[in-house]
């Protein structure tokens, strides 16, 4: 017979212990699970700090799950100005979740982000966003024995179900797909770009003139995307913020733009996969872990890469050359990562329902190995 367990409190985060607290829980989710790698503390702080610019158009909510002064569950949750703009449908968010295997402990967790966005208006609760769908979104539902990408999630496998327990069901299914480096392109693909290699340049991210590259990127993205489910448009600051992260650890082969007629219309943006260097580290850099950190990404090179971002203008979309710039844009970064040792990408997210794009993926030998999914309940 099992132990009575103590009772659970949950307490709204105040302070930077608090913080430390919050950022740890997963440490003890994850004790024995080899799939899970820590994050660096330092970018988890720098997440919520309230210098990121995030905040900048949103109103957040963080609470600690304790049994005794044990902490065993976390939540957060959100008000993003810039998705009700968007959508005008009084719809919350919760992120950041991460508890022991209790029911009591998701209910209380939940229910208390649920009463906070009721209490501020909102219908309806959505997620996980950890903040926000332009961030890691999507609960693991498959795939949860290999470790998650950079800026990509884990999960144990039995959140899924204390979420349905509490009311939840899938609105959205987001895939990361799996794709060898060394594949042999298609007939379909090979003549697709011997068509379109004439009318199209393709061309690496400038790193001299990074702003506007940057400013280029922003502009295609939102193109390209705005259309696309729960989509929201990156503030500037927010994509200065993505062209930081650029700088210090993306090549700029990883970063491909496709011009038609001296005009830039798509774009792809790849990362070594940093997760595989810090997996041993603990989320710590100091006192070594920078030189280990440093030395695996620039001598020794990730085996591994994830394209986060790829787009091509909306008039081009669902045609031949729309088809011939994403080819030619996965063609580009797949020959600098073949360059650099990388023998497989992930390509995520996908949405489920992006036919064309998975259609696209299957024919260079694309994999869905792993499966996210965006829930929903309604606030009454």
């Amino acid at each position: 017979m099992r132990a009575a367990l103590e009772p659970i409190r949950i307490e709204l985060i105040n302070g930077s212990r608090d913080l430390r607290r919050f950022i740890r829980v997963p440490w003890s989710i994850y004790v024995d699970d080899p799939a899970w790698i820590p994050p660096l503390l330092l970018e988890r702080r720098e997440q919520f700090s309230r210098r990121h610019p995030y905040f900048a158009h949103a109103r957040c909510c963080f609470w600690l799950a304790y049994r005794g002064m044990k902490p065993v569950g976390r939540i957060s949750a959100q008000i993003d100005v810039l998705h009700e703009a968007q959508h005008r449908d009084a719809t919350g968010f919760f992120g950041l979740l991460e508890a022991e295997d209790e029911a009591e402990t998701f209910h209380a967790l939940l229910s208390t982000a649920e009463t906070w966005l009721r209490d501020q208006g909102m219908v309806r609760i959505r997620g996980p966003f950890n903040l926000s769908i332009n961030q890691e979104c999507g609960l693991l539902v498959e795939g949860y024995d290999t470790p998650p990408m950079i800026m990509m999630g884990h999960a144990r496998p039995y959140y899924a179900g204390r979420l349905a327990a509490e009311g939840y069901q899938g609105v959205k299914d987001l895939l990361a797909y799996h794709v060898v480096t060394h594949f042999t392109p298609p007939d379909l693909m090979r003549a697709v770009l011997s068509r379109a290699a004439g009318a199209v340049r393709i061309r690496p991210m400038r790193r001299s003139r990074l702003s506007e590259e940057i400013n280029i990127l922003q502009e295609i993205y939102e193109d390209a995307w705005s259309a696309n489910w729960g989509f929201i448009p990156f503030t500037k600051e927010e994509f200065r913020h993505l062209g930081h992260s650029l700088r210090l650890l993306v090549e700029d082969e990883y970063v491909q733009i496709a011009e038609v007629d001296g005009v830039p219309v798509a774009m792809i943006v790849a990362f070594p996969n940093v997760n595989e260097a810090i997996s041993d580290l603990n989320g710590r850099l100091c006192p070594f872990g920078w030189l280990k950190l440093l030395w695996r990404l620039k001598v020794k090179h990730p085996k591994t890469a994830r394209v986060a971002l790829m787009g091509v203008r909306k008039r081009f979309q669902g045609t031949a050359l729309g088809t011939a710039l994403a080819f030619m844009l996965i063609d580009a970064v797949r020959g600098h990562g073949i360059r650099r040792g990388v023998q497989a990408v992930e390509l995520s997210w996908v949405l489920e329902d992006n036919m064309p794009m998975r259609n696209m993926l299957a024919m260079i030998g694309g994999v869905p190995y792993k499966r996210y999914r965006i829930y929903e309940k309604a606030l009454r």
